[in-house]
């Protein structure tokens, strides 16, 4: 279920689930209720990890592709089978735990402490636009407003610069915000290497970064909207997520 996870400090996880965990996305065709069935035994999986003695629910927010950070309290179970989450690209909380979703767009979880060792949670869906527009940049600002003295950031799987196949004029737009962007395929044409961006830009804001990730295309135990397009079947999200048990706060 969880392609990768890391404990920041007792209570307090970060990781991304891989494709065993199944679609964790309403918006690609599937049923809703496996959908929030998935959902729930991820609930119950990263409660138990985080050693929470109250049950952790996941916050969703409704990516649009933008720079919006949405500042979040303490997540609840859903009233419904499909919950309505913030519109915006990045979340930031003192309490709740978080998800990004994604299947080749760049996942970034952000672990963050206070002055006094409070923690405060940050993820970023850090696609193409969101990297023109400054996503991470806004994530990393909201964090430190939300008092962060310290950040880590894990950046998780998406399609690489070997294969994310772009226009030529797409490529010098987005090699103009972000110059690491830049890059070629393996085969020889214009290309974006998303991850590199990330990376460069959390380096340029002081904030250390961990590349956790492979490729999306390359690697089908994590979903991949470009290899779906390429070669049929279901599509899917996976998720990065930042989670806090109650009480671990110092």
């Amino acid at each position: 279920m969880l392609w990768f996870s890391e404990e920041v400090r007792p209570g307090f996880w970060v990781g991304f689930t891989g494709a065993g965990a199944g679609n964790l996305a309403f918006h690609v065709g599937d049923g809703p209720d496996r959908v929030a069935g998935r959902r729930a035994v991820l609930d119950a999986r990263v409660t138990e990890l985080a050693g929470s003695p109250v049950s952790l629910h996941l916050q969703y927010m409704n990516q649009v592709h933008g720079s919006d950070v949405a500042l979040v309290a303490a997540a609840g179970p859903s009233p419904s089978s499909m919950p309505v989450g913030p519109t915006a690209d990045a979340m930031v909380s003192r309490s709740a735990s978080l998800a990004v979703m994604v299947a080749d767009c760049v996942p970034v979880v952000f672990a963050g402490l206070c002055a006094d060792g409070a923690p405060v949670l940050g993820v970023a869906h850090a696609g193409r636009p969101g990297i023109e527009k400054g996503v991470v940049a806004a994530t990393v600002a909201e964090l430190r407003a939300s008092g962060a003295v310290s950040l880590q950031a894990w950046i998780g799987p998406a399609v690489c610069g070997r294969c994310y196949e772009v226009p030529g004029d797409m490529r010098a737009a987005v090699s103009a915000v972000e110059p690491a962007a830049y890059s070629r395929t393996s085969w020889g044409t214009p290309a974006l290497d998303l991850p590199a961006a990330v990376e460069a830009r959390l380096a340029a804001l002081g904030v250390p970064a961990r590349n956790v990730g492979v490729c999306t295309l390359e690697d089908d135990a994590l979903f991949s909207h470009r290899r779906t397009l390429r070669d049929g079947g279901a599509e899917g999200r996976f998720i990065g997520f930042a989670a806090l048990a109650r009480g671990a706060v110092s």
